[in-house]
């Protein structure tokens, strides 16, 4: 009898625990992040700050451009039901590119032609931000991180003329936003990649994700 009661509370406890982590499971948010390689950079940072209420994933791959943006958006989105969903693009769109260039990505902001112009950026991300609002997510647009002087395709300064088209109509659709340019200027300065590179030493990456994962935090909460 005892053996038949040790037996049947073990079984108990473990059903208990067993709906209990189904529960949890089912009670934690889903995050998707998207954006080009700095996102990339400091996602895996968010996730771990977040591991305690959140899934985080990113888009696979590079998100790049606003472009691909556009002709990717309904893949990444899937079929999964996103809680929130953070995005980005800014740094390949305001970059100059040329075929003949033997910079990495054929960067050259002397002879090249940039990929989308600001009133090209803020068309297709209008038509981007249209389509994700229509899947009743909670969303966060995050602004370009800084362009150093002497990027081989950007121009430094550009990225605020591109952020204020976003932040325009991030205002006109009611989309909260994360000011990460602000942080990365600091940020940057000490953990540039490289002189005249817009990406970030593992440090610099983790640095930037404090903010991002705040941000996310709130709209959690």
């Amino acid at each position: 009898m005892k053996k038949r009661k040790k037996v049947f509370f073990s079984t108990l406890c473990l059903l208990i625990l067993l709906i209990a982590c189904a529960n949890w499971t089912q009670n934690r948010k889903k995050v998707l992040i998207i954006g080009d390689s700095i996102s990339i950079g400091y996602t895996p940072f968010v996730k771990k700050s977040l591991s305690d209420r959140a899934d985080v994933f990113h888009n696979k791959g590079n998100a790049q451009h606003t472009g691909t943006g556009k002709e990717m958006l309904e893949e990444w989105l899937g079929d999964t039901k996103w809680d929130i969903i953070a995005f980005n693009w800014g740094l390949w769109d305001l970059c100059y590119r040329h075929p003949e260039s033997k910079v990495q990505g054929n960067r050259d902001k002397v002879n090249g032609t940039v990929t989308f112009t600001v009133e090209q950026y803020a068309a297709n991300m209008d038509t981007i931000v249209t389509r994700l609002k229509d899947t009743g997510v909670k969303l966060l647009f995050i602004t370009t991180t800084v362009v150093p002087p002497d990027e081989a395709g950007r121009f430094e300064g550009d990225e605020i003329k591109y952020n204020n088209a976003a932040l325009a109509i991030m205002e006109e659709k009611g989309i909260a936003v994360h000011n990460l340019h602000k942080y990365s200027i600091d940020i940057h300065k000490k953990y540039a990649k490289g002189e005249g590179d817009v990406h970030y030493t593992e440090e610099g990456y983790e640095a930037l994700s404090k903010s991002v994962a705040d941000a996310i935090k709130k709209l959690l909460r």
